[in-house]
């Protein structure tokens, strides 16, 4: 819901989002998207470099016309992604870890300030999760975007992270990592006692009795 109404496709009941000094809009240049990882059908003929090419023309009225600039920015940023060696190949025919680094390429390729991450790690192995996260990152760097990264596993990308928002029954707590993954802090949310237990770098978090909270919390 939240990236959605900063897309721009979902109206708010009240208030106001506003992105660099600007009411939100659909369609903005200034706002990079990475969906969920979907397969894509198998039959499909567009290729990589097409999906890139409709993250750069794809505001355009009428059909974009190829050119050397549009074309050297496309090779620049599948070589950025480690993705060169797939331009040609049609998406369907991409694993998941390669599709997932076309998307993340598409996100950033206009140059945005915004990326949002809409659980970009979903349906990958735990490798693929850590190679996509990390790409995240670097090209976060490159182009010094902010990113808001949705998931329900902050641990690939724990090392990244600088602020999370933690949402549970409609409640919220925002803060440094240490700040609001706390047994206390996520105790009170859930209304109940849950234990975070930290081991080796990574973090679980436990509920007393059981583990159904985990279908409702979301980390930001």
């Amino acid at each position: 819901m939240l990236l959605k109404a900063i897309l721009g496709q979902l109206a708010l009941s009240a208030g106001l989002i506003e992105l660099f000094g600007e009411p939100v809009r659909h369609g903005s240049r200034n706002v990079g998207y990475i969906p969920q990882h979907r397969q894509a059908d198998s039959g499909l003929p567009l290729r990589a470099r097409d999906l890139l090419r409709m993250g750069l023309d794809g505001h355009r009225f009428g059909l974009p016309l190829p050119s050397l600039k549009t074309n050297k920015r496309i090779a620049e940023v599948l070589e950025m992604v480690g993705a060169s060696d797939i331009a040609n190949t049609p998406i369907g025919q991409l694993s998941g870890g390669q599709l997932q680094r076309i998307r993340v390429a598409q996100a950033v390729i206009d140059k945005p300030k915004l990326i949002l991450a809409d659980e970009p790690l979903s349906a990958l192995d735990l490798k693929q999760q850590s190679v996509v996260a990390e790409l995240i990152n670097n090209q976060r760097q490159l182009s010094g975007a902010a990113v808001l990264f949705v998931t329900h596993d902050v641990n690939p990308v724990l090392d990244y992270i600088d602020r999370v928002l933690y949402l549970a029954n409609g409640k919220f707590r925002i803060g440094t990592p240490d700040e609001v993954l706390r047994s206390d802090v996520l105790s009170k949310l859930y209304g109940r006692d849950v234990d975070v237990v930290r081991n080796q770098g990574r973090i679980a978090v436990l509920g007393s009795s059981n583990h159904d909270h985990h279908e409702n919390e979301k980390w930001i």
